[in-house]
């Protein structure tokens, strides 16, 4: 029996989606053009255009994305109306439904069948054909978001999806174009262009991040990094690190990164509005890229034509640095336990004071700082190994 994928009936059209995109587009490519050649346009529509772009960007990626799908910080109810608004003005569907479908997209990364938009299927079904039909990978199920399922604002914006969608897209524009006494041309550039610009943003970290770029972290899947995606998606071309590390709020780790909706995480939480950010240990990341750089060292260590000699001399150096690596985890894993077992100890110690009393105690007591000075030494000792190694590849490279 025939797979969805490789099966030759087609699903049937998702009309919803197949008249938006057209009724979206066409204006941008018939009107606007015309619009643009016989009337003088100020800065003002240019402005808004793009702070409106900005804001269904950030309300995708730091609302619909890294706070609800994978739950990497928590935001005050302000933030979280602020940001179902304006990711719901980009129309990319309600925060449950994207959520809960970007949820098995992770589960079932590059499955043919079961990632509702697979990289495997190449570029145009990833982009935005996956869309189009009713393929059986994208038949909803909230099993996987009961949290969701119990967030009242998910839920009120997904039951009044339509006013947050269409309402607004409608609404703002015109609003704007009232007040610059210029509706038609608000419409055509803050309203129809914005939305389809946002929508192809959003659509090639679907796409092109699975396909263009460097796999520093990790080879399972096809996912990239791409700097340059980076600048076109507030952040979420860092790909490759998100699949790997999904439930960090940071896409961009580095401080050269540009991760806008890192940042404005961050700062939301300089002033209460967002909390529990959750961040990688420095140790795992290390790991993750030394593991990728061990399996790209062996797989040119396969296809070395060189002297028995020499590429005995090479396997073996690759093995003392793999023995040495191995090492280094044991010592890290065994340290995350002894900080574990310290700080119960402690708690156990003083079970009468209060829970702010014993974080605190725990924080500043000798044995947290020792362990994690420890820590610091072994990440640093990833760091240097990940050096040679990055040299022994190149030895690899001339052998």
């Amino acid at each position: 029996m025939d797979s969805p994928a490789s099966s030759t009936a087609k699903p049937p059209i998702n009309w919803p989606a197949a008249i938006m995109f057209p009724v979206t587009t066409l204006p941008v490519l018939t009107e606007l053009p015309w619009y643009l050649a016989t009337h003088e346009v100020s800065a003002a529509r240019w402005v808004w255009a793009f702070v409106l772009l900005w804001l269904n960007g950030l309300g995708i990626t730091a609302g619909y994305h890294r706070l609800w799908a994978h739950r990497t910080y928590s935001a005050h109810p302000a933030l979280k109306w602020f940001l179902a608004l304006f990711g719901g003005m980009a129309v990319q569907n309600s925060i449950l439904i994207w959520a809960s479908m970007h949820r098995v997209h992770h589960k079932h990364v590059d499955h043919v069948d079961h990632d509702p938009y697979s990289a495997k299927r190449g570029f145009w079904y990833s982009h935005m054909g996956w869309m189009l039909r009713n393929y059986p990978s994208s038949q909803l199920d909230y099993a996987n978001a009961k949290d969701l399922l119990a967030d009242k604002v998910v839920m009120f914006q997904h039951r009044h999806y339509n006013w947050f969608a269409f309402g607004s897209n409608i609404l703002i524009p015109v609003a704007l174009g009232l007040a610059y006494g210029d509706v038609w041309s608000f419409v055509l550039i803050a309203g129809f262009l914005r939305l389809v610009v946002n929508h192809h943003v959003t659509f090639f970290i679907n796409s092109l991040a699975h396909m263009w770029g460097r796999q520093p972290y990790t080879t399972t899947n096809t996912a990239r990094d791409n700097d340059f995606l980076a600048l076109l998606t507030y952040g979420e071309g860092y790909h490759n690190y998100h699949h790997l590390f999904q439930m960090d709020y940071r896409n961009g780790i580095r401080w050269w990164h540009f991760d806008p909706t890192k940042w404005l995480i961050a700062a939301c939480s300089w002033v209460g509005l967002s909390k529990d950010l959750k961040r990688v240990p420095n140790f795992k990341i290390q790991r993750a890229m030394l593991q990728a750089q061990f399996e790209r060292a062996r797989e040119k260590l396969a296809h070395i034509n060189s002297h028995p000699t020499r590429l005995t001399e090479l396997q073996q150096l690759l093995e003392a640095e793999w023995q040495q690596f191995s090492a280094t985890v044991a010592e890290w894993s065994k340290l995350q336990s002894e900080k574990i077992d310290a700080a119960k100890l402690q708690m156990s110690e003083r079970v009468h004071e209060a829970q702010h009393q014993l974080q605190e105690r725990w924080e500043a007591s000798d044995m947290r700082h020792r362990l994690i000075a420890l820590e610091r030494t072994l990440e640093q000792a990833l760091e240097m190994q990940r050096q040679r190694v990055a040299l022994l590849r190149m030895q690899m490279a001339t052998a």
